[in-house]
């Protein structure tokens, strides 16, 4: 499936690898209320589609995201309401991503700011080229980014968000792969190999064991050590009832590829 070209949001399906497009470079691909509005639509479609193993998340333009639209922002000083819903929108959309069934893979090819590098944060893997830079500047312009460090804080470690968040300083690729903000930094030629290898690596497992996995990991993650085992052996128990590990495990011992289900 591909979006008309003047989409705020283009979408492409090849080999159950999805592509979601932020498709306003004139605007940096800010996350306005429209653009928010479209990309929760077109993860709330991927999450049921059946289809989609993977997503890939990227942007048009020197500018992978900016954060949110600041003229429009202005454009509503008056109106605490409609700013409250404008970072509740936004918040709903990073839990999208963290909650979608399946893995998303930020190609980062330019500048991520404010909510834009909550964007990639949110994002299981990222994967960004050399001349790539992330921010969170909102206490440059008085407009600390409270809702971007809750993404950051769970990416990095407190004094790098801190830094960040204080600072507002741009930092490169190679220190946000340092960081442990994205996961692989590369030249802008060998950008799309790097990133379609991995979704596809990705797209060759089990559906659901993928689905599994990523809501185990995230849920764990707010455990205390005990509850967090005690959770993942039950998991894994009935993980291990699903048709796909059964088969995964028989192939093994087989000796032959695996036929998976999604079950």
């Amino acid at each position: 499936m591909t979006s008309t070209t003047d989409s705020l949001i283009l979408r492409y399906t090849e080999n159950g690898v999805t592509t979601l497009t932020l498709n306003q470079p004139a605007s940096r691909n800010s996350l306005s209320m429209a653009m928010l509005r479209a990309l929760s639509a077109e993860l709330e479609q991927i999450a049921g589609d059946g289809i989609t193993r993977v997503v890939v998340l990227t942007a048009q333009g020197p500018v992978f995201c900016a954060g949110h639209d600041l003229k429009e922002m202005r454009g509503k000083f008056d109106s605490e309401a409609f700013q409250l819903e404008l970072f509740e929108q936004c918040s709903k959309v990073m839990q999208q991503v963290v909650n979608l069934p399946q893995p998303v893979i930020a190609r980062i090819a330019g500048v991520a700011t404010a909510a834009g590098c909550q964007l990639v944060a949110s994002c299981d893997l990222a994967v960004a080229t050399t001349a790539s830079r992330f921010a969170t500047p909102g206490v440059n312009i008085g407009l600390f980014c409270s809702t971007p460090m809750v993404a950051l804080s769970r990416n990095v470690s407190r004094k790098h968000a801190m830094e960040m968040l204080l600072t507002g300083e741009m930092i490169s690729a190679e220190r946000a792969e340092q960081m442990g903000l994205i996961n692989r930094v590369v030249e802008e030629e060998s950008l799309d190999a790097t990133v379609y290898d991995l979704a596809r690596i990705i797209a060759s497992k089990s559906g659901h064991t993928l689905k599994v996995g990523k809501t185990a990991f995230y849920r764990q993650l707010e455990m205390g050590l005990a509850e967090a085992y005690s959770y993942t052996s039950e998991v894994m128990a009935k993980n291990l009832q699903a048709e796909d590990a059964q088969e995964g495990i028989c192939a093994f011992l087989d000796k032959r590829d695996p036929q998976w289900k999604d079950r």
